[in-house]
């Protein structure tokens, strides 16, 4: 599949961000690091092979990295940010959710899970999942997934009683989702659900 490129969806602070960030790691490289080698090159072993978790920030700018890998980091954050938000509706917890959101979609999926735990309920869901990159902005700075998403089912429940409330088998819709590059992480900002699927 090839990735198109897209036009930013609003331009902001990201991109200065994104500048800033790269230009203090830039100069955190350059300074002092303790070594008392005077600067003289002097290899003495192997490159360490200790590689960044998916939800660690990096300040390497996205546009700097291969396309393939900015795809599958995407592509992990946007599973990661699908377990979040399942849990967040599960324990009426919004917390958790500013790992892998940004508004304004963080500030909807909380006030929605606030609405629920107000009720009294808790939902759960079991979703399907077929995420795919199938464009981007031409700053790198936005990336944008395609998705299958098929509820299998979903229930709400009393949180004093536990039983059942409401629910059943769901549908198959498409959801267009952006994940946008902030503070050295890929978050999802914003989700549009589409046609069936």
């Amino acid at each position: 599949m090839r990735t198109r490129l897209v036009g930013v969806l609003r331009p902001g602070p990201c991109r200065a961000a994104l500048t800033g960030a790269l230009l203090g790691a830039l100069l955190t490289a350059c300074g002092d690091s303790g070594s008392t080698s005077g600067g003289d090159f002097k290899p003495n072993g192997s490159p360490t092979t200790a590689q960044a978790s998916p939800t660690t920030p990096t300040s390497t700018a996205p546009s700097a990295l291969p396309t393939e890998q900015v795809n599958q980091t995407v592509l992990q954050r946007y599973l990661e940010y699908q377990k979040v938000y399942k849990r967040a509706y599960e324990q009426n917890d919004p917390t958790e959710l500013a790992t892998v959101a940004v508004n304004p979609l963080l500030g909807q999926v909380s006030k929605d899970v606030e609405r629920t735990k107000a009720k009294g309920q808790i939902w759960r869901f079991t979703n399907v999942s077929n995420p795919k990159v199938y464009a981007r902005a031409k700053d790198g700075a936005t990336v944008y997934v395609i998705d299958c998403m098929r509820t299998l089912s979903g229930y709400r429940f009393s949180a004093t009683t536990g039983k059942r409330t409401a629910g059943g088998t769901g549908d198959a819709f498409v959801y267009r989702t952006a994940l946008r590059y902030d503070a050295g992480l890929w978050k999802v900002s914003d989700s549009v659900r589409d046609k069936k699927c």
